[in-house]
């Protein structure tokens, strides 16, 4: 339990990111994929659902006690919550209303926040740009941890307190990391959430609160569903920092698993990505991919040669912004 990784630090690299030019080769390629881009039509529907049934589940819980709170706010609460996240991840990239409505975007991504109980979805977007646009970017790509975080985390224990820390890390670095200054957006996000929370705070009580904030950070932290946090871009394979999973996990993440052909298509939403793989097969097949979340998270805290410090960074230009 008290051996260190040997890994030292970040994998420096110093090419483009492998996203760019696997997506023009596949475009000349298989021109009809572009027909893939453009909004889910369902994608509204189906969160829609969701944010009704964790309001359904506030009434619900509101007169449990305590530890049916946390049981339920783990196993089915914070499992919506985190799909919501994911919901909102897709919304980012404007696939519920399409390009053309980029604010309908924003705007139903604070009310997918909503049952999240924490303002979220205006500061995700704001620097889920960045990761695409800079993949790997040093002080750029938020996603990457910080140095404190490869050096400290670097023991079994360790680690495993970092997955369950994880989304305070997520939170907080990007204030370390590469701080921006705050949108309107953001503050609508802030007053729209509390004022929900408020709500339900008076018609229900503290518990239902309780039950969608601990959900949240709970299901983001130490849970299955969370082994896509490493799995997306953690080196578990040297020369190769974005990796796809194909298993059933996916019914509930909006396919997040299929991520080289997210990064290779992020406008394609993530209904559609397993038909990226499969008109491109040749293209994906080969390359090296995850069978398991749960395996991912066991790995990351038990093989010595993987932690917080496996990732690619990168040396990137700011892009002029149009």
């Amino acid at each position: 339990m008290g051996n260190r990784v040997t890994r030292e630090d970040f994998e420096w690299v110093y090419t483009e990111q492998p996203h760019t030019q696997r997506r023009k080769e596949i475009l000349a390629k298989y021109p009809e994929i572009k027909t893939l881009m453009g909004p889910d039509r369902h994608l509204k529907w189906i969160v829609s659902g969701m944010v009704f049934l964790q309001f359904l589940a506030c009434y619900l819980v509101k007169d449990l006690s305590w530890k049916w709170i946390f049981f339920w706010a783990y196993a089915f609460g914070g499992c919506i919550n985190h799909s919501l996240t994911l919901a909102i991840h897709d919304i980012s990239h404007n696939v519920a209303f399409g390009n053309k409505q980029t604010k309908w975007n924003r705007w139903f991504a604070v009310f997918a926040n909503l049952p999240i109980g924490i303002p979220y979805s205006a500061s995700f977007k704001k620097y889920h740009i960045d990761h695409h646009r800079y993949l790997g970017g040093d002080n750029l790509d938020v996603d990457i941890p910080t140095d404190f975080e490869g050096w400290f985390f670097c023991t079994p224990l360790r680690k495993l307190l970092w997955l369950f820390f994880q989304p305070l890390f997520y939170s907080l670095r990007p204030l370390y990391v590469n701080p921006k200054a705050i949108t309107q957006m953001e503050i609508f996000n802030a007053l729209a959430q509390f004022s929900i929370d408020l709500i339900i705070y008076y018609l229900w009580g503290l518990k239902p609160i309780i039950y969608l904030i601990a959900g949240s950070i709970l299901c983001m932290g130490l849970h299955p569903i969370s082994g896509h946090f490493i799995a997306e871009h953690y080196m578990f394979l040297k020369g190769y920092e974005t990796y796809s999973y194909y298993g059933p996990l996916n019914w509930l993440t909006f396919n997040v698993g299929y991520h080289m052909e997210h990064h290779d298509f992020p406008s394609i939403p993530g209904s559609r990505l397993p038909m990226v793989k499969k008109i491109a097969a040749e293209y994906y097949d080969n390359l090296p991919y995850h069978q398991s979340w749960i395996r991912v998270l066991w790995d990351f805290v038990f093989d010595d040669s993987i932690g917080p410090y496996s990732r690619v960074k990168r040396l990137c230009k700011l892009a002029k912004e149009s």
